[in-house]
């Protein structure tokens, strides 16, 4: 039976993403996207977004090693950076196993407390669901005008959403839905809904809290807010590349951004299928064709998750000449 859970773990996330990238592209002509992406997409801004989405997950390496020093675990600045572009590159294949990925390289290449790691992902967790809400109800409160607006000028009511669905898009709902109850159930088995709200909570105030032993508090609080300035401008600057985008403003990249994030809670690989659903969605409701937000999501996900694949390549040749050439000095630098 446990095996049956590990396996359901791994293969619905999958499942999940793939019902619902399935339902979003069928019937799509694949030649038109191609050639947006070679004959008409700027890749230029593609280009310039790339920085900034390195960055974030710079300023996440640099942020653990300032929650590790507390605790007497002080390791270098590369091995805490390439720990994080493995573990983006590991979630890919299972998601969430990201997480034991980079405790497990610090352990390797550091003799880092693999127990100590994986306690400061509670911290960083903690802090950056704070972020996330303080930011997401700001935006959000601001940008609500949008939806009324879009209803009232489009006379689009929730009975002409339902409508509009084929029988093959309640099927593949039901499916996803299905399987979303399932993943609850995991979840919840042995815990009742009070008791995870009130530890998820007690988690955050926790980690909240921990933040008083962080020697440079102020350095931290700036590479905390700066991972989500960096997620976001990697996303926004993607707007230029298309000229169906390019003029859509700040608001809807903000508002878009907010939601993507909320979708992403589904544990897919790289939000797979929700991150698309959401971030198209949002994209309609800014007047965008149908066709067309299709045609954003799919290149500006698929190109941002080769990204974060070829990081993990390059962290994993660079962890491996860490280990022959300054792991074994280090150690004895530490020893002396």
């Amino acid at each position: 039976m446990k095996i049956l859970q590990n396996i359901a773990k791994v293969l619905l996330p999958l499942v999940l993403g793939g019902a619902i990238l399935y339902w979003m592209y069928r019937g799509e002509d694949w030649q038109s996207i191609k050639h947006v992406m070679w004959e008409e997409m700027n890749w230029t801004w593609m280009l310039l977004s790339f920085p900034f989405g390195i960055l974030a997950q710079v300023f996440r390496g640099w942020r653990w090693q300032q929650t590790l020093e507390p605790l007497g675990e002080k390791t270098r600045s590369s091995v805490a950076v390439n720990s994080i572009f493995l573990s983006y590159a590991v979630s890919l294949i299972i998601p969430r196993m990201g997480e034991f990925t980079r405790c497990g390289v610090l352990k390797r290449w550091e003799g880092t407390s693999f127990a100590k790691a994986l306690g400061t992902v509670v911290t960083e967790r903690a802090v950056d669901t704070l972020i996330v809400m303080l930011y997401s109800g700001i935006i959000l409160l601001f940008g609500m005008s949008t939806f009324g607006t879009f209803f009232k000028q489009t006379g689009t009511s929730f009975e002409n959403i339902v409508s509009g669905f084929s029988l093959t898009g309640w099927i593949v709902t039901a499916i996803c839905g299905a399987a979303v109850m399932l993943l609850l159930h995991l979840l919840l088995k042995n815990l009742s809904i009070y008791n995870k709200v009130r530890m998820t909570l007690h988690g955050i105030w926790e980690g909240v809290l921990s933040l008083k032993d962080v020697k440079n508090l102020p350095l931290y609080l700036f590479l905390s807010v700066g991972i989500w300035v960096m997620y976001f401008l990697h996303y926004y600057l993607t707007f230029f590349c298309f000229d169906f985008t390019e003029n859509l403003g700040l608001g809807c990249a903000l508002i878009s951004f907010v939601v993507a994030n909320f979708a992403v809670i589904v544990p897919t690989p790289n939000g797979a299928g929700p991150w698309h659903f959401a971030i198209k969605t949002m994209l309609i409701l800014y007047g965008v064709m149908d066709h067309q937000a299709l045609v954003f999501v799919l290149i500006v996900h698929t190109v941002q998750t080769m990204l974060v694949i070829l990081l993990g390549m390059y962290a994993w040749l660079r962890l491996s000449f860490l280990s022959k050439r300054q792991s074994n000095a280090f150690k004895d630098t530490v020893t002396k």
